[in-house]
């Protein structure tokens, strides 16, 4: 804590600031944690995966000598050098828009929000390299500026070194601080340490954030914009002990994947429900599926709509039937339909050739499909397509949901081959797999119900047994916001349609 006499933030009032400008540092001031390892770890993993992920760790005991026995900055340029060294710019930024901030988010300072969301000009000061944690505080938090450490590049590429002049901290930060405002003297400044001070006393007011570890942060509903897409590998917040465990573990997770892989594709689907427990998987089945469709005195095929959660979810399906149930998707790699252990059909997203395979699929039997096109991590559903709805009256609500410690079996940005692996590599996932009711005849197209009337009601049947929330966000608006395009796949012309793989 800073030697000052500046009061605490919880002394800062927070009404009538609407006119008032703020200045907040960032790491133990907006953030609780002070700490910024973690941010840099996600980056070194996500970009250049699990060796840049040991160099940084490797090089963190040199960072933490310099930070507290020589300086804050040369401690900083340490993790600077190790982390960003070589990295193209433009995968920083990807990892800084798609996967940090739903990490930043959940470490929010709720005395210093309070503070912060209260001012009409809001502006971070902050140590962090610019390109990391600019993302975040404009288009999650609503900051109007961002001053913060500016890393060198070459021919796209970021060098390891900053920009002149250096890491921002201590006098860096007052000198910022008077660039930006000029004669202008911001009304509120908000700092944490000793470093602080310069620029804090150039505000007309300012309080120091005291360290508190107890406190809880800001809960996801009291953000200005909630987080409903975000991508990454890591479930947790690696912290250097985190840090060393993900490393450790990812060799024994690999192999104990494809221990977990090769029971689902080797072995009759009856016997693999008994397989993943045995293998550490958790499989939890509630309500009561519909009887297999008995093709030989003609009955339709059942058709289950299930909540999309990863590109597992037809296959836990088919293990809580202990039958294998064709699935038909958008895209999946080629590698995931290899090791696939049932039948997987591949949509164009051309309305009559689709319907067309479905309608024969359906004649043959049983059928699963994830009308949301994408999966989503968070408690939302995604919007429905209706296209299913126009095709059956046989129709079961299969509500999906999956539990992971370590790793995320989704990417928007990486190789999808490697979704079913990384879910797997978790030390003991968990699905679960709920059917509910079929849908009655008077609440189907056949009764005059209109297909969206029909995919609005499934997908809300759905959000309510999961206590989910349903948005009209799609494919495309996920794409678009973790990847920077519209997710669409380009057709292979010389693959067959039913043997392609993808997402």
């Amino acid at each position: 804590m800073a030697k000052t006499t500046f009061p605490t933030v919880d002394k800062c009032r927070s009404i009538g600031q609407e006119q008032h400008a703020v200045v907040a540092d960032m790491d133990g001031t907006l953030l609780r944690g002070r700490s910024s390892f973690p941010y840099f770890a996600l980056v070194a993993f996500e970009v250049s995966g699990i060796l840049r992920l040991l160099f940084l760790l490797l090089a963190t005991p040199l960072a933490g000598l310099l930070y507290y026995f020589v300086s804050e900055s040369a401690g900083i340029q340490v993790l600077v050098f190790a982390t960003f060294a070589g990295m193209k710019v433009s995968d920083i930024e990807s990892v800084a828009r798609a996967v940090l901030p739903k990490f930043y988010s959940s470490d929010l300072h709720p005395e210093t929000w309070r503070v912060f969301s209260a001012c009409g000009k809001r502006c971070v000061l902050t140590a962090n390299p610019t390109i990391m944690v600019e993302a975040f505080l404009k288009d999650v938090l609503g900051a109007d500026l961002v001053l913060g450490t500016k890393i060198a590049t070459y021919k796209g590429r970021a060098t390891g070194l900053v920009c002149k002049p250096g890491i921002l901290v201590g006098k860096n930060k007052a000198d910022a601080l008077e660039k930006a405002f000029g004669e202008t003297q911001p009304d509120i400044g908000l700092g944490d340490r000793d470093t602080d001070t310069p620029f804090m006393s150039l505000c007309k007011e300012s309080f120091i954030v005291p360290p508190q570890p107890e406190v809880k942060p800001v809960t996801m509903d009291k953000l200005p914009k909630p987080i409903i897409f975000h991508d990454g590998r890591l479930v947790q917040k690696p912290t250097p002990l985190i840090a060393l465990l993900t490393i450790l573990w990812i060799p024994i997770g690999f192999l104990l994947a494809c221990l977990r892989i090769a029971a689902g594709v080797l072995l009759p689907m009856p016997l693999v429900y008994y397989a993943f427990v045995a293998l550490g998987v958790r499989v939890t089945i509630k309500g009561t599926p519909p009887p297999q469709a008995k093709k030989s005195i003609g009955q339709s095929g059942v058709l289950f709509v299930c909540s999309h959660r990863t590109l597992l979810d037809p296959i836990f399906l088919s293990t809580a039937l202990g039958r294998a149930i064709p699935a038909v998707t958008y895209s999946v790699s080629r590698l995931s339909e290899i090791i696939s252990p049932i039948k997987t059909v591949r949509l164009n997203r051309d309305r009559a050739k689709d319907a067309s395979m479905i309608k024969k699929l359906l004649e043959e039997g049983d059928l699963a499909i994830c009308p949301e096109g994408t999966t989503c991590r968070e408690p939302f559903l995604l919007r429905f397509s209706a296209l299913f709805a126009e095709l059956t009256d046989q129709l079961v609500p299969v509500a999906m949901v999956n539990r992971m410690s370590m790793f995320h079996g989704t990417t928007a940005r990486g190789w999808k081959g490697m979704d079913p692996f990384y879910f797997f590599m978790n030390p003991s996932p968990a699905y679960e797999v709920t059917f509910l009711n079929k849908l009655p005849l008077e609440l189907t197209c056949s009764a005059g119900k209109s297909s969206y009337e029909v995919a609005n009601y499934i997908q809300r049947d759905i959000a309510a047994t999961l206590s989910y929330e349903c948005t009209s966000f799609t494919r495309k608006d996920k794409y678009r916001a973790l990847a920077g395009n519209d997710g669409t796949v380009v057709e292979k012309p010389l693959l067959q349609a039913n043997k392609v793989m993808g997402c």
